[in-house]
């Protein structure tokens, strides 16, 4: 059975919040123990309370008062260098739970207008996006293009550095002929590709979408869009 998730916060109730402090202090004690026992570290504990007349200490007063001397004989910057207090420690939590927000929903962002880019492919409208949105499929499309031509750059060395067949003397006239009518055929085939991406990027200003108009989540359709900034460059 799973435990419960205790609320951080101020138990009110006097007898239960007695009971949680000697439960939670025996807890505590036992950590420092183990964690100076497994990993051979000088440490020490100190605890006040209502409940007692005289502080809790471990391991012990000697022990205490060594620790603490080490600690004083360090300089002050590395005193400090990873002290933290509650006020500290919630500031750096709540820092890094924004930067995972932010890097989350730039990955959404990102998703999104990926989803949109292939749907402008098939012929939908875009006349929903803002300049926001614009820049940010331009951005898009631009990082597509340079991993396209990064892997043509790769297949064509991997073609130019794979080693050629010897061909018999009976077949090298039919070989030449095959060699020249695929050279011929990978060339029309490439300026077919190379013809239909300067299309996708340069369509006449007569050309238009068959597609219906496509409602966005995001755009001049609501003003108040959770993507009110832009997420790339």
């Amino acid at each position: 059975m799973t435990r419960k998730k205790v609320k951080l916060a101020f138990i009110s109730n006097d007898s239960a919040r007695k009971a949680t402090f000697k439960k939670r202090k025996k807890g505590l004690v036992k950590k420092v123990r183990e964690l100076s026992t497994l990993c051979g570290i000088e440490a020490c504990a100190i605890i006040f309370s209502p409940y007692d007349a005289q502080p809790e200490i471990w391991p012990s007063p000697l022990g205490v008062q060594r620790v603490l001397s080490q600690f004083k004989r360090m300089p002050e910057m590395e005193q400090s260098k990873k002290m933290v207090n509650q006020d500290s420690f919630l500031r750096q939590r709540i820092g890094k739970g924004s930067e995972q927000l932010k890097k989350q929903r730039k990955d959404n962002r990102e998703r999104e207008m990926t989803q949109v880019m292939f749907q402008g492919l098939t012929g939908r409208s875009l006349h929903g996006l803002n300049i926001l949105d614009l820049n940010d499929i331009g951005y898009l499309i631009d990082q597509h293009l340079k991993d396209i031509h990064k892997r043509v750059d790769t297949l064509n060395k991997m073609a130019m550095q794979a080693p050629a067949a010897v061909p018999r003397p009976s077949s090298v006239g039919e070989s030449s002929r095959q060699a020249e009518r695929g050279g011929f055929e990978m060339n029309v085939d490439a300026m077919q590709k190379q013809q239909w991406f300067m299309d996708l990027m340069n369509p006449p200003e007569n050309m238009g979408f068959a597609g219906e108009d496509m409602i966005l989540p995001f755009g001049d359709t609501y003003h108040n869009s959770l993507w009110s900034n832009s997420y790339f460059p």
